[in-house]
């Protein structure tokens, strides 16, 4: 409570100075969310941010070699953990804000059933995941086909994405006949916008924890320290419950 109290007054001390900007690198499968949350930072307090998506592995090796991000949102927990070990992320300054939702996925309407029994199907096609070594996506979609029983007979028509946003054009785009991807994106207030899908149960992967962190170069950006105050506000909840994540 004192730390949510803490960061709600430097949201409203670092508000009532000049606008500023914050470079934020997110993980891809926040890509759409993050579109409209920092539109709504920007008219709720002035700040702009720039952002840079992709994997958080990737992320963090480039945090590592020196990319002045400021704020970091991984799609998981070890990788912030590593960041703070490091001396590159400011102690205390962690939080779980969010926790992402894997969705199997065809832009094909009736292709995917309610139980996700199509895996135990012959393939027609290819199945689209992001990269497991730079992807808590792809890392995910890797457990779910093994804890379902089915990876070894997936894994000869697995197409990998370098990303999770590129395993999504391969599905989007007809290079896959189906994707393990995140469902933000592919939900809209709560729902599934398009093709068919089935929600993966989080009891067959890792959790997707999405945590954010100030990184050592945004310590004295008062912008910085604003838009985690914002990541806790109502706003941002409503815009990420309708993406699809559990809050």
């Amino acid at each position: 409570m004192r730390l949510r109290i803490f960061f709600l007054l430097l949201f409203l001390l670092a508000g009532a100075a000049a606008a500023g900007e914050v470079r934020v690198a997110a993980d891809s499968s926040m890509a759409a969310p993050l579109q409209r949350i920092a539109a709504a930072f920007r008219r709720d307090t002035g700040n702009e941010l720039v952002v840079t998506t992709g994997e958080t592995g990737a992320l963090y090796e480039q945090v590592v070699q020196g990319a002045p991000f400021e704020v970091l949102l991984a799609a998981d927990e070890d990788t912030v953990g590593r960041l703070e070990a490091q001396g590159l992320a400011r102690p205390g300054t962690r939080f779980n804000f969010a926790t992402g939702k894997l969705v199997l996925w065809s832009a094909r309407e009736g292709t995917v059933d309610a139980r996700g029994e199509v895996l135990r199907q012959a393939a027609k096609g290819r199945l689209a995941i992001a990269d497991p070594r730079v992807s808590p996506y792809g890392a995910a979609a890797i457990a779910a086909l093994r804890n379902l029983g089915v990876l070894a007979a997936w894994e000869p028509q697995l197409l990998q994405g370098n990303s999770v946003a590129q395993a999504f054009q391969f599905a989007s785009g007809g290079r896959a006949w189906l994707g393990l991807i995140a469902y933000s994106q592919v939900a809209e207030d709560g729902l599934l916008v398009r093709g068919s899908g089935w929600v993966v149960p989080a009891s067959l992967y890792p959790p997707l924890d999405h945590d954010a962190v100030l990184l050592t170069a945004g310590a004295n950006n008062p912008a910085a320290i604003a838009f985690l105050a914002y990541l806790r506000s109502n706003a941002v909840r409503a815009i990420l419950r309708a993406a699809g994540y559990v809050i």
